[in-house]
């Protein structure tokens, strides 16, 4: 599994599986659980998922070594503060029945996030968190934590695919050694991409599919993948896409499809900001 190294040197595999929208716990701790038997050791949750019992479940009944996972959760608006911070971090880190965490992002750049820095950074001083990072930051608001905090993101996790590529913000990320990652890598289906005409026609190129290409075009830009699927034939398919690699004038069409825009909503709009706030 390639790495990437995060501006702390801890080590991050470059694809995990991320398990938003998997509600039912059973279905989230075996999804889990056939991830790691297919090799996968990075897994992306959150608190507002409502799935890190589960997760923490298929940690333990896996069997494999704490040290070669990387998990990552994430702490909610309503949790932001330097106290409420804290509580929420040992909230999660209990339900995920872990020790410590390899990563731990703010999940929106709304409420207390400098309060929520602050105890994010004592918690990574203590060695509870080995790297710490935020969410959906527009660059704005990432040079600015950064400028006034003493320990800078390690990740910025924001939406990223075909037809929201970002690269822009990934040049601005890249410059301030900040590591990029995507989340809705696949648009969640949306533009009907998979069925795209040029991906699908670079898919056969390779005697790939649709969904490899997508990650392998995000890969080999160096930026973190955390597809989500809860069939084991897809979870397979998304983990193999390390035995090739796509030349220059594919990864020139695929930057064609950029829409420079959100599928999803504005992280900006005032009204998708009180709607995200009142959210548990």
């Amino acid at each position: 599994m390639k790495k990437v190294k995060l501006n702390n040197g801890v080590e991050m595999p470059i694809l995990g599986l991320g398990v938003f929208q998997i509600i039912d716990q059973k279905e989230c701790k075996n999804t889990v659980l056939d991830a790691l038997s297919l090799g996968y050791r990075q897994i992306d949750t959150a608190s507002a998922y409502h799935n890190e019992e589960a997760v923490g479940k298929a940690i333990k009944e896996s069997g494999i070594n704490r040290e070669d996972l990387f998990i990552t959760t994430k702490l909610w608006i309503k949790d932001t503060g330097y106290d409420s911070a804290k509580k929420a971090f040992e909230l999660s880190l209990k339900k995920l029945q872990l020790d410590y965490l390899d990563l731990y992002l703010i999940h929106q750049p709304y409420g207390d996030v400098y309060g929520s820095w602050r105890a994010m950074e004592e918690l990574y001083k203590e060695g509870r968190i080995k790297a710490i990072g935020v969410a959906n930051f527009f660059p704005d608001r990432v040079i600015d934590l950064i400028l006034h905090n003493e320990i800078a993101p390690a990740v910025n996790q924001i939406e990223s695919h075909p037809f929201y590529q970002r690269f822009d913000e990934q040049k601005f990320l890249k410059e301030n050694n900040v590591q990029m990652e995507s989340w809705a890598s696949f648009a969640e289906g949306k533009n009907n991409i998979f069925h795209n005409e040029i991906l699908s026609k670079i898919g056969e190129k390779y005697n790939k599919s649709v969904a490899q290409v997508i990650l392998r075009w995000l890969v080999q830009r160096d930026v973190v993948v955390i597809p989500k699927s809860v069939k084991k034939e897809r979870l397979e398919e998304n983990f193999n896409i390390f035995d090739f690699d796509l030349s220059l004038d594919d990864m020139s069409l695929i930057a064609s499809l950029d829409k420079n825009e959100s599928l999803f909503f504005d992280h900006r709009d005032p009204e998708r900001i009180k709607w995200l706030s009142n959210l548990d």
